[in-house]
């Protein structure tokens, strides 16, 4: 396949970067975007860019017979209703984390991508961040040694609106499924078992949706490892994402990315600048590269470096941590595979 043609569906702030970055690679063609509340505005949007077709349908992207793949961006719980039409009309999927907030859901949607035998990636843009990918070609190396230690710090500048928490799924599913994944991703382990404390210390409003704006995570790996991951909606000095990978015989920390590596000493003190200021500058180079990478595995016909099981896996993460929250104990995933039989077995009747 010489050129991907794609269809993107979801024109919001992620769709409109996934858009931006497609354009910038000579093997990706944009033939439709699709959005709810499509307009004039983003159709001018899109003619500046040269996409043809504007449509508040996304089964007109989905059914389009010259495309190849979607780029799945709209709002989470559509994605597994789009995810099993795409699928069934032998399209390539690209789609945003999370997956849905259910993992037994998502665990029907990747069964209908097995069935139908495409592709699909997960949005998981930190992991082709190059600082966290350098500390995962350590783990691999054998650098460290043996890991016996994860430390993930994750703190946004500021807090999302309250309309955004109400729907967002609360912070473990919204938030730390990034770096949920990313401790799968930097450990090479599965996780076995989640302890997770929070709390409401930073805005009331999140207390009106049984959600918590601050939380520790403990996690314990299948290969013996512990994690800890600490997360905070408002940092006041700028986005907050470091991790360390600790083992027998060394440790590969990342720091954040800064918009310049100068710091003034004067009598004063020392200054330097804060960090980049949000995901959208941190990242811009990583949403590019996966971008690049979906792109290439279905010209090649490799397998995906984020597929839809890596999804499966934090969402299950998430799910463990907010039942460890409300019930105040260490939750084993393997709890949730009893839930997910029993879930199987009422559908089935």
């Amino acid at each position: 396949m010489d050129k991907v043609r794609i269809g993107v569906i979801g024109a919001g702030r992620i769709g409109k970067i996934h858009v931006d970055n497609l354009l910038k690679l000579p093997q990706a063609e944009i033939l439709a975007i699709s959005d709810l509340y499509a307009d004039v505005d983003l159709e001018e949007w899109a003619q500046v860019r040269g996409i043809p077709i504007v449509t508040t349908d996304s089964d007109a992207v989905i059914h389009h017979p010259d495309i190849d793949a979607v780029f799945i961006c709209s709002s989470t719980d559509s994605h597994v209703p789009l995810i099993k039409s795409a699928a069934r009309n032998g399209k390539h999927i690209f789609c945003e984390k999370p997956i849905s907030m259910d993992f037994r859901q998502t665990k029907e949607a990747l069964e209908e991508v097995r069935r139908a035998g495409v592709k699909l990636q997960v949005g998981f843009n930190r992991r082709f961040d190059h600082n966290f990918r350098r500390i995962r070609e350590h783990v691999e190396s054998g650098a460290i040694g043996d890991v016996q230690l994860i430390k993930i710090t994750s703190r946004d500048p500021s807090p999302p609106p309250e309309s955004y928490v109400a729907v967002s799924g609360g912070i473990f599913m919204d938030m730390m499924i990034h770096d949920f994944d990313m401790a799968r991703y930097l450990s090479g382990s599965e996780v076995e078992e989640v302890f997770a404390q929070g709390g409401v210390l930073i805005d009331p409003a999140f207390a009106k949706y049984d959600d918590v704006d601050t939380a520790i995570v403990t996690l314990r790996f299948a290969n013996g490892a512990l994690g800890v991951i600490d997360c905070s909606r408002q940092a006041a000095y700028g986005y907050d994402q470091r991790a360390e990978a600790f083992g027998s015989l060394g440790a590969a920390t990342a720091d954040n990315d800064y918009a310049n590596t100068v710091a003034l000493s004067t009598a004063e003190g020392v200054q330097s600048d804060k960090p980049l200021y949000f995901f959208l500058e941190r990242y811009s180079e990583a949403y590019l590269l996966e971008t690049q990478q979906f792109i290439e595995c279905v010209r090649s016909g490799q397998p995906v470096p984020v597929d839809g099981e890596d999804g499966r896996q934090a969402e299950r993460i998430a799910a463990a941590a907010k039942r460890s929250l409300r019930e105040r104990r260490i939750v084993k995933l393997s709890e949730l595979d009893v839930a997910e039989s029993i879930h199987a077995g009422n559908e089935g009747r």
